[in-house]
């Protein structure tokens, strides 16, 4: 992987440990992305990262938008940024061969692996194995023979099609939206949201203690008035 444009400045000796969850969809690009930079970029920090699958379709449902593959020009913009963002961060990364897709069986299946004492975050283990049977090697995310393989890897301790692995992955996505959390990846950290692959170094910097977090940019948007609205 090529060098990270994160500056990695000393910590003070009494560093705060800072509580991170990341929510995310495994039919995401962008998501991915962040999850394989993410080490990088939080590199000699303290912190503790959970990753909360969600349902991003439901995200838009609620908030009335598609997806950025269901509007065409968008969707070949998309794929090949995505493309070209991987190679210049030298992350492997290749389309699968349908996208969009039905993501439930891989949200199911990192939430029937989560730990019964916190039934709503997989390791990190765990969602990389399912990133990456998605976004490398070109094939098929959801061909049931892939599946069975990935699922006798990863033996989940938990049935993935049961009532509590569903009803988890529901809560997973009603307690994002109730954050403000509209698209994925997005971390949340000390109630402010950061959202996108390309936030990871405002993120950083958020961690490092900037004090332009504490002036009145961050809430500035949220004051603007707006001028008009689409019929």
């Amino acid at each position: 992987m090529s060098a990270a444009p994160y500056p990695l400045p000393p910590l003070p000796p009494a560093a705060k440990l800072r509580h991170i969850t990341c929510y995310l969809d495994f039919i995401s690009p962008y998501a991915y992305l962040a999850f394989e930079l993410l080490p990088e970029a939080l590199a000699g920090l303290s912190y503790g990262l959970r990753y909360k699958p969600v349902l991003f379709g439901a995200m838009l449902k609620h908030h009335g938008q598609l997806g950025p593959a269901e509007i065409v020009p968008k969707r070949d913009w998309t794929y090949r940024q995505v493309l070209w963002l991987a190679h210049s961060r030298g992350v492997s990364l290749q389309m699968p061969a349908t996208h969009p897709f039905n993501p439930l069986p891989l949200l199911r299946l990192a939430l029937a692996c989560s730990p019964q004492a916190d039934p709503s975050s997989p390791s990190r283990y765990a969602c990389e194995m399912i990133f990456r049977h998605v976004w490398r090697g070109g094939a098929d995310a959801v061909d049931a023979s892939r599946l069975q393989a990935l699922r006798q890897v990863l033996a989940p301790p938990r049935a993935m099609d049961s009532d509590a692995v569903k009803t988890q992955l529901e809560h997973n996505t009603d307690e994002a939206i109730a954050l403000g959390v509209f698209g994925v990846p997005a971390f949340v950290v000390d109630g402010k949201l950061f959202w996108g692959a390309d936030s990871l170094p405002m993120l950083r910097a958020y961690l490092q203690g900037d004090a332009w977090f504490d002036g009145p940019d961050w809430q500035a948007g949220a004051t603007v008035q707006v001028g008009v609205r689409r019929q």
